[in-house]
């Protein structure tokens, strides 16, 4: 009797352990990114999901219920890059659903309100981004829409912190609010032209080989032959083997960016793994005003230009 006792508590804990294993595969969570499953929550509940970072992805297999994001990066505004953590200049958080997107709805929550930012319908999987200060707390709501099968339901999407700077190009398929189409193709200044240098993501000089239009993203999409790569943050410009690298820069479609002849000075950062384009002086004005500054000692950081 003790015997079978023993054996019933063993198998007991064996089937504990398993269920252990099973919840803590179905929920991963850090400070930046969360994966969880619906098959995990209590029908009707909405789980709370505290996300700390300027970037992250989360990740929701088999929706069921809701779950309420809560942007909350620490401190508010770490991890935006220089020159973009000012206490008062206003930002944008950007989300990108992924293409598989499936199963339910996102929507902004901000006192009180619901607005939706992507729906569950095929084709809305696609960039939103909205405007906070600073001191705001903005809050993602993601609600499981009902469905007959939900094992193939997947609500998957990226988000992203942008600075007032940062967004100064960015893809079109935003809020008209989030953005200042004006601004964003404006020609740089030469403080900004020089401050470019020291804070984009990507540096290169080269020619622009062609221009085409993603109607999709509503942007231009710029082929560029880089003669020389300064600085980039991922592979964005790969070697051909030959003495120069290819890539390609987007910019809003609405610049009217064309082709051009003549060696270009091309910045910007990356969003979702996209470059996209900041200042992008001719290549001999960015020389002259680069001389000019360190002559008098005013440049923010060096280029090696020999």
């Amino acid at each position: 009797m003790k015997m079978k006792m023993k054996v019933f508590a063993v198998l007991v804990w064996i089937q504990l352990l398993e269920l252990l294993l099973w919840v803590r595969e179905s929920y991963t969570a850090d400070q930046c990114s969360w994966r969880g499953s619906g098959l995990s929550q209590l029908q009707g509940s909405v789980e709370q999901v505290f996300l700390r970072c300027a970037e992250g992805s989360v990740e929701w297999l088999y929706p069921s219920g809701a779950l309420r994001l809560s942007l909350s990066p620490r401190p508010m505004w770490a991890g935006l890059g220089p020159g973009m953590s000012s206490s008062s200049t206003p930002a944008s958080i950007c989300v990108k659903a992924e293409p598989h997107w499936s199963g339910a709805q996102l929507y902004l929550e901000r006192d009180g309100v619901l607005e939706l930012l992507v729906g569950d319908a095929p084709g809305h999987a696609h960039t939103r981004c909205f405007r906070v200060t600073p001191g705001e707390r903005p809050a993602l709501f993601l609600q499981a829409t009902p469905h007959q099968d939900i094992s193939r339901r997947i609500a998957a999407f990226r988000y992203e912190l942008r600075g007032e700077r940062r967004e100064r190009l960015s893809d079109n398929s935003v809020h008209a609010d989030s953005i200042n189409t004006e601004g964003a193709c404006r020609p740089c200044n030469d403080t900004e032209m020089l401050m470019a240098v020291c804070t984009s993501d990507f540096v290169v000089r080269g020619n622009i080989r062609a221009v085409e239009a993603d109607s999709d993203l509503r942007a231009a999409v710029i082929k560029v032959s880089a003669t020389r790569v300064y600085r980039q943050k991922f592979a964005l410009f790969s070697s051909n083997g030959r003495l120069t690298h290819s890539g390609e820069i987007r910019t809003l479609l609405s610049c009217g960016v064309r082709t051009g002849s003549g060696s270009f000075l091309f910045t910007g950062h990356v969003h979702f793994g996209e470059a996209w384009l900041g200042c992008a002086p001719r290549y001999k004005d960015f020389l002259r005003v680069y001389e000019q500054a360190k002559q008098k000692l005013q440049i923010p950081c060096t280029l090696d230009t020999h």
